[in-house]
């Protein structure tokens, strides 16, 4: 099979076999081996079928209020649930009891009933009391939007660091929630001196609640220590790339917004690609040319949602790392949303908790509008005058590719040193790197060596200063 710039397998990408693997193993409609007593079935995995959705509307637009639904219903679907039902409610604040109001809680219920649903889905991180005051009232399993994003998270999970990630961040909400029943509550090493316990399990005892509290807390230290250990080795190549000179961009963005899709288009990585959030939670590194000869580092980060999980952003900050040592943040806005500027609010607020904890500088942003093919001229026209500086693509169609690598090569450009060095004939490793990651203005011999006018990254020009001093000069300009 051709394909430009040469020739190619008809083999399939890991992307792909990734996408088959996840599809074969969907959840089937109407196989439920659901317990109908929600008290014995606290430790399950979450297995969601068919769900109803509820929400509190307590600030916002109801436009906001409908996407937040929306989304949750996007959710849900990605999880391999069915949608059934929606109900939202206007109030102040969420009800401290039961979340959405004894009425409504009720109300709920006889929904439920109507549709047979076996889970509700709230659009918020409920409390362990409203949790378990809910299922009181509605007699089915209750799930908050949070739990819902970690089961999403379980299942897209395939790097060794991921799964432990994800291990972590559901260990963390899963500790507090912990509720026990019957034998749960008992004491199970009892008895007071002299009886049959022996030697070492004599007083109050311990009740198997605690035991798993413990065991959690256990568990959760030895997640910790790994995510550590595989922090040094993530930082030691994020180290490595930088000491290369070679420019580096983080594609982030919001879940579904075409960041792998993207990745893909100006890579040929071949990730995983799919119409569902959260479809891709490993960082992938690719290294590609653009049009000027320039060499590029492109890293394809997780995706961000509103209200995302404060257990998933503490596991995945080894993760989220990757944006603070980029020299350019490639930010991916999925331009058919109904509220794009939403979408980069929720980006730009978990990347700056994660810089301002890093006490580093923000790298230059640049703003991509994707999917620019789903939108009719008058929205497309209206999201130019509320974005100018934005590029704008439609990677499934091959829209705006060419004008994306000419817009990257320029504000790489602008991030160079431009530097005049004489560099002696002994350094030709110095004159090789200048060559494979910057470009030469001007370059003439002479008896002291190679006089050298070119264009490199700051990395570089830090390493050639010190050839400067004889009749050149290094100057950290950032201008095109």
């Amino acid at each position: 099979m051709k394909r430009s710039g040469g020739w190619t397998s008809a083999e399939p990408t890991v992307g792909e076999m990734q996408l088959d693997e996840r599809s074969s193993l969907r959840r089937v409609a109407g196989l439920s081996t659901e317990l109908t007593d929600i008290t014995e079935v606290e430790y399950r995995q979450l297995r969601l079928e068919r769900v109803v959705l509820v929400g509190v509307w307590t600030t916002g637009s109801a436009a906001q209020a409908d996407a937040s639904m929306t989304e949750l219903a996007a959710l849900a679907e990605t999880a391999g649930s069915e949608v059934l039902e929606g109900l939202i409610q206007r109030r102040d604040k969420p009800d401290p009891a039961t979340y959405i109001g004894s009425g409504k809680a009720e109300e709920l219920r006889a929904v439920v009933l109507e549709t047979g649903a076996d889970t509700v889905i709230c659009d918020g991180e409920l409390t362990p009391a409203q949790l378990t005051a809910l299922e009181k009232v509605v007699k089915v399993k209750v799930i908050d939007r949070t739990a819902l994003i970690l089961d999403i998270f379980a299942q897209h999970a395939t790097s060794r660091e991921g799964k432990a990630q994800v291990a972590l961040a559901q260990m963390e909400y899963m500790l507090p929630r912990l509720r026990g029943w019957g034998e749960s509550m008992s004491r199970q090493a009892g008895g007071r001196a002299g009886s049959n316990g022996g030697v070492g399990l004599r007083g109050p005892g311990e009740t198997k609640i605690e035991t798993d509290r413990r065991r959690i807390r256990e568990r959760m230290a030895k997640l910790r220590r790994e995510i550590r250990e595989m922090k040094t080795a993530r930082d030691t190549m994020r180290a490595r790339r930088t000491s290369s000179g070679i420019p580096s961009v983080a594609i982030v963005g919001y879940t579904n917004a075409g960041k792998s899709s993207l990745m893909n288009a100006l890579t040929g990585a071949g990730l995983l690609v799919q119409d569902a959030l959260f479809a891709t939670l490993d960082p992938t590194t690719r290294r590609a040319d653009l049009d000027d000869g320039r060499e590029v580092v492109f890293t394809d980060t997780v995706g961000f949602v509103r209200h995302l999980p404060t257990q998933l952003v503490e596991a995945f900050r080894s993760t989220l790392e990757e944006v603070t040592g980029a020299d350019l943040l490639l930010h991916v806005v999925d331009g058919s949303d109904a509220l794009p500027a939403e979408q980069i609010k929720a980006v730009r607020e978990v990347i700056t908790d994660v810089i301002k904890e890093q006490g580093t500088s923000a790298p230059p942003e640049l703003l991509v509008v994707n999917k620019i093919d789903a939108l009719d001229p008058m929205a497309l026209t209206r999201l130019r005058g509320q974005l100018p500086d934005a590029e704008y693509v439609s990677v499934r169609a091959g829209l705006g590719i060419d004008a994306l690598r000419d817009r990257l090569a320029e504000v790489l450009g602008g991030l160079d040193a431009e530097i005049s060095i004489l560099l002696p004939y002994s350094r030709g490793d110095l004159l090789a790197r200048i060559h494979a990651d910057g470009r030469i203005i001007d370059s003439t011999h002479e008896e002291g060596g190679t006089r050298v006018h070119a264009r490199v990254p700051h990395s570089l020009a830090a390493a050639l200063s010190e050839y400067a001093h004889a009749g050149g000069t290094v100057t950290p300009e950032t201008n095109g």
